[in-house]
């Protein structure tokens, strides 16, 4: 490093933290016994998010953490950079749906807007109309920013329902627009959060929908997401008047909990039952089934259909039979099929049997029969085709990681794909079985991006400390040395059994055009190499998460492909607790940690308001206990040790990680740490959980991550100017 950048680099973080010493968190520390061990909490009082000791030191820290990053130069590139290519892409397209008889409604976005609008045309080739400006919505009072986050049309695309939130909250309003007149009913339900709730599910009819409801309409509510429950709204009534038809209070003898989240899953009109789903953050849930017919007429009738155990997922109804995923005993997901009046889920007929070292990720049932699409370490995607007994693959238009199908039904033959990598942009294909061709029908542009025609991406596998094969994905420019000199940003996650799919990664290709290299690590606790990578990282083995991506630095490092001061590591939401623990268990081996919106404070889970028991564990139970106080990376900061520089960021509106986690735990560590690393917190007053909020306020945010980790791993025109 040049010694003029060192001595600038150390100067600015010592001032940084002597700074942030001189403003400590208040602190009501609380000492609790749990099954003969006495935990002491030093900031409990933190969680008061109404206390105005609170809020002040909340406020002050982001006041300091934005004069901090105001000092680095290239602050503002990412968002000037992202804005800028949005721009030469000219416009961006999400949230298709198409209805039945082919009317294509979508979000678009232009480069020029601040928010996306609902547009709609009849068919691919048709013209394009406005349908609504969320800028529109409640207008006339101040201080609104409303973004749409869910569309859904009616079966016929007479009609549509609209979900808009605002700063970041989940709870939407909801509105009916007749699509013809563009004129807004005036009903609004103001109690679903369609875009987080399984969305929204029109009678066969179009006279109404299903959706989730809460039952406390305060977002800030510890009962918030307790007691949900599916209710029927018919079109022109009283939004308050709307029939429970999926609840504990309507179906007392289905034994439902406060936690579990009752819903009806997709259907098709010419489908006689319904399925209803609860769903508890478990990959396998409990499943009931009843006749259309019957709960229309105000019956209560659901019936068990599949249990936890049959460990069956993405049921759907043909005909007189349930198609189905299947895990059990297929590791790599199986197709099955069972009959709907006498179902036998584990002894179902098998359509397509397990693919060893592909998993089965999802289908869509057609006309010409069940395409379906598999995995392989969440980052190689193929297509196939079951149809009359017969398995074919299909060659896609060009290799992908990550493709999406899209139908219309089980009664037409339409069926797209969108494939995605790392390095390539989304693009869609409808695809025709007799000619076993594909014809591009992308409604955005395809955008030319040279400044990334040197980047490559490298899909390889690190085997952890147990000999576990750790999928890890590898971005950079070709042009790259193995000198131990190149700033590597760490990406991870790793709960809940969700993959890191590929996607058109920008901010990674970004920070690789500026130099460095991003790796992926498809740690334990995700889903990338089926259920079982999922449970080797959950309550009592979510140790192998964090310790994946410790042996996966570690890797890096002996491989010379960066070295110690020079790795950045970020996870987000439930990757706070891979970031958090990974740098209390090894703070020598990172210079910087982003914990963006992060779960750093697992043994306070169920007093927020979105806990997670059944994935991470209860203090209630003494095993589970011991397995949260593991994973708790505020409780394991320990006091006078050197921790690496640690970005912090939450959103004040965050439903799913209260933001007191990422607060408690910067005040801890700024209080124990004893290096000159700087700590800095950084809450958005405008935002929640990242989403739900106008893209340049995102961007801006991405930005600030960018920024102060390029500043930390000593790129150059990444260092804080000396401002008076």
């Amino acid at each position: 490093m040049n010694h003029k950048l060192f001595l600038s680099l150390s100067l600015c973080t010592a001032i940084t933290a002597y700074a942030q010493k001189n403003n400590p968190a208040p602190s009501q520390p609380i000492t609790e016994e749990y099954f003969g061990t006495k935990i002491t909490d030093e900031y409990r009082n933190l969680e008061d998010l109404e206390s105005s000791s609170t809020k002040d030191w909340m406020k002050s820290q982001t006041i300091y953490t934005n004069s901090v990053l105001n000092r680095i130069p290239k602050r503002n590139y990412y968002a000037e950079k992202r804005l800028e290519i949005d721009k030469r892409q000219g416009h961006s397209v999400s949230d298709l749906v198409i209805s039945g008889n082919n009317k294509y409604f979508y979000l678009k976005k232009k480069a020029d807007d601040k928010v996306a609008k609902l547009y709609y045309r009849d068919g691919f080739s048709g013209k394009e109309q406005l349908l609504y400006d969320p800028v529109e919505y409640k207008s006339s009072e101040p201080n609104h920013n409303f973004v749409i986050n869910y569309i859904s049309p009616s079966w016929d695309g007479n009609k549509i329902a609209i979900s808009m939130s605002e700063k970041g909250n989940e709870m939407a309003d909801v509105i009916m627009m007749d699509v013809k007149t563009k004129n807004i009913r005036p009903e609004i339900i103001t109690n679903a959060a369609p875009a987080t709730f399984d969305g929204i599910k029109w009678l066969d009819d179009n006279t109404g929908f299903f959706y989730v409801a809460f039952s406390v309409t305060d977002p800030k509510s510890k009962d918030f997401y307790k007691n949900t429950r599916t209710v029927l709204y018919k079109l022109g009534t009283n939004p308050n008047t709307i029939r429970e038809v999926f609840s504990a209070k309507n179906n007392p003898d289905l034994h439902m909990t406060e936690d579990q989240f009752p819903m009806i899953l997709n259907f098709n009109q010419n489908q006689q039952y319904y399925i209803g789903m609860l769903v508890d953050f478990q990959t396998y849930r409990k499943t009931f089934i009843i006749k259309k017919k019957d709960l229309l007429e105000g019956k209560n009738n659901w019936i068990p259909l599949s249990d936890s155990d049959d460990q069956a997922k993405n049921i759907s109804v043909q005909k007189d039979h349930l198609i189905f995923q299947s895990n059990y005993n297929a590791p790599f997901i199986k197709l099955s099929k069972t009959n709907i009046k006498n179902p036998d889920f584990k002894n179902a007929e098998v359509l397509v049997p397990e693919k060893k070292g592909e998993i089965i990720k999802s289908y869509r049932i057609t006309n010409d029969g069940i395409y379906y699409t598999t995995t392989k370490n969440g980052v190689e995607s193929k297509l196939y085709l079951y149809k009359d007994g017969k398995d074919q693959q299909i060659q896609i238009p060009f290799p992908s990681g990550n493709i999406s199908l899209e139908s219309k039904g089980e009664k037409f033959s339409d069926i797209w794909i969108t494939c995605s990598g790392w390095a390539n942009e989304e693009q869609r294909f409808s695809y025709d079985a007799k000619t076993n061709s594909f014809k591009p029908e992308n409604l955005a542009p395809v955008a030319e991006y040279p400044e990334f025609k040197d980047i490559i991406v490298k899909e390889m596998t690190i085997k952890a400390r147990d000999g576990e094969e750790v999928p890890v994905s590898l971005i950079y420019n070709k042009n790259t040395k193995k000198n131990g000199q190149n700033p590597l940003l760490i990406d991870s996650y790793g709960s809940y059994g969700v993959s890191s799919t590929p996607f058109f990664a920008k901010t990674y290709l970004l920070w690789a055009n500026e130099g460095g290299m991003v790796a992926i690590a498809h740690v334990r606790g995700g889903g990338e190499k089926g259920e079982q990578w999922r449970l080797t990282g959950y309550k009592e083995t979510k140790p192998n998460t964090w310790r994946d991506l410790i042996d996966c630095t570690e890797y890096f490092i002996n491989e010379k492909y960066t070295s110690k001061d020079k790795v950045a590591i970020w996870g987000g939401s439930a990757g706070g607790i891979t970031v958090g623990r990974a740098m209390t268990e090894r703070p020598d081996l990172f210079k910087a940690v982003i914990a963006e919106v992060g779960a750093l404070n697992m043994l306070r889970d169920e007093a927020a308001i979105n806990s997670q028991p059944k994935e991470f564990g209860t203090i209630k139970d003494p095993k589970e206990f011991k397995g949260l106080l593991e994973m708790d990376a505020y409780h394991h900061i320990q006091k006078g040790a050197h921790y690496p520089a640690t970005f912090i960021t939450a959103g004040i509106n965050d439903q799913r990680v209260t933001p007191w986690m990422p607060a408690k735990f910067a005040a801890r560590l700024t209080a124990a740490n004893t290096s000159d690393s700087p700590i800095l917190l950084k809450i958005d007053f405008e935002g929640g959980h990242s989403g739900n909020v106008p893209i340049a306020q995102r961007y801006s945010n991405l930005g600030d991550i960018f920024a102060f980790a390029f500043w930390q791993l000593g790129h150059p025109d990444y260092q804080p100017e000396n401002k008076k």
